[in-house]
């Protein structure tokens, strides 16, 4: 009763239409500006901007042309090795000498290049094919570095030519040195199977590791060269690492990949 008589009193009492109107505060003011900034701001950003996207995957360096796996072409024992770990050797030199049936039979490398293992030792019993010796093929000591990065086959497509690369070596700690800089070279067209990776870097280890996941296509990566740092190369750091690299070294690349426009991916 008490709610019904108050009521009717409201309803009795005369509209206060000389007090002014206020229609907002000057914080709420503030707080629609700046709302209305923010979503001009977004609306410019999602027609004209972009957002980079990068693909992370193992690589390896090397002088490009890759290695080849030396393998015997007898059965017999091993009586020399006559090539030593790091030599350079010409095409057609003499890598060990096996005692066969039938006399003793020089083993020779295919191409020049630099050995970086030997599979075989003095006294070994080996049989025709098997592997020997790994042999990079580099015909100069000067030839330039490159990384070669086995990207997954679903992210190759998007990669752009010229692409920016940065790379993380093994040997060169991150934090105290930087990164690696380069830009892609080339990108394969197929994937590689493990043999044919195996093949290329004469290391069959590698070939598994690089396919744990999957076939990968390989794309080759230009090191950007630099006259001021100890390594000749360009780092993310002023002088990059006291040393010069040397092929085989591990390493992990970060690919850029086609920037994409917000208005793509947000819209369905």
């Amino acid at each position: 009763m008490q709610f019904r008589q108050q009521a009717l009193a409201k309803l009795q009492s005369p509209e206060e239409l000389d007090l002014p109107v206020r229609f907002a505060r000057p914080q709420g003011w503030l707080v629609l500006f700046v709302t209305v900034i923010v979503m001009a701001a977004a609306s410019v950003w999602a027609v004209t901007g972009s957002v980079a996207s990068t693909v992370s995957a193992p690589a390896i360096l090397t002088h490009g042309q890759g290695s080849y796996l030396l393998q015997s072409p007898v059965s017999g024992q091993v009586t020399a090795v006559v090539a030593e770990q790091g030599q350079r050797i010409a095409a057609n030199a003499p890598v060990l000498k096996v005692r066969t049936a039938k006399g003793e039979t020089v083993v020779r490398s295919v191409a020049a290049g630099r050995v970086t293992g030997l599979a075989a030792t003095i006294g070994a019993i080996i049989s025709t094919g098997t592997n020997v010796a790994a042999v990079e093929k580099v015909a100069d000591a000067d030839d330039p570095l490159y990384a070669t990065v086995y990207v997954p086959a679903e992210n190759a497509a998007t990669i752009p030519s010229d692409a920016a690369v940065d790379l993380t070596v093994q040997s060169a700690p991150t934090q105290q040195y930087g990164v690696l800089r380069g830009h892609v070279k080339s990108v394969d067209r197929a994937a590689q199977s493990q043999q044919q990776i195996a093949a290329f870097l004469g290391d069959s280890q590698l070939g598994e590791q690089f396919t744990k996941k999957g076939r990968p296509v390989a794309v080759l990566v230009r090191l950007d060269r630099s006259s001021g740092t100890k390594s000749g190369y360009k780092w993310s750091s002023a002088d990059g690492p006291p040393f010069r690299l040397s092929s085989m070294t591990v390493a992990s690349g970060s690919i850029r990949l086609e920037d994409q426009r917000p208005i793509d991916w947000l819209l369905p």
